[in-house]
């Protein structure tokens, strides 16, 4: 807790969103970027970084910076089949009369098929 709180006292603000102190073995700060860009710019600031930490009586010998994207944890929603109304129905089987046999039609033929419709 108290290398986490450093780490976001001497990283810039919008650095210190994006990213994380993961670990601290031997000498050697392990930070967790959220994506490439700022594990770039992290991996720039790493003597940075590293003399910041040194200053705060933290043994550092260095900075590794890894990028390890977020866990967002969001429901995948599941597809609802949206009903075709009366309308549309007409207006795809028009197009699909109008059409020569060809693989066009033959998709119309599949949509209107499979489509629900509308009541």
């Amino acid at each position: 807790m108290k290398l986490t709180n450093l780490y976001q006292e001497i990283a810039p603000v919008y650095l210190g969103r994006t990213s994380c102190l993961a670990n601290y073995k031997s000498g050697i700060i392990i930070i967790h970027a959220f994506n490439g860009a700022v594990a770039a710019k992290l991996r720039q600031l790493a003597p940075t970084l590293a003399d910041g930490f040194s200053k705060r009586g933290i043994e550092c010998n260095g900075v590794q910076v890894k990028v390890q994207a977020n866990k967002i944890i969001t429901q995948s929603t599941t597809s609802t089949q949206k009903p075709l109304g009366s309308r549309a129905l007409r207006e795809i089987e028009g197009l699909r009369d109008s059409l020569p046999d060809a693989p066009l039609r033959a998709a119309l033929d599949s949509l209107l098929a499979h489509a629900a419709k509308k009541e």
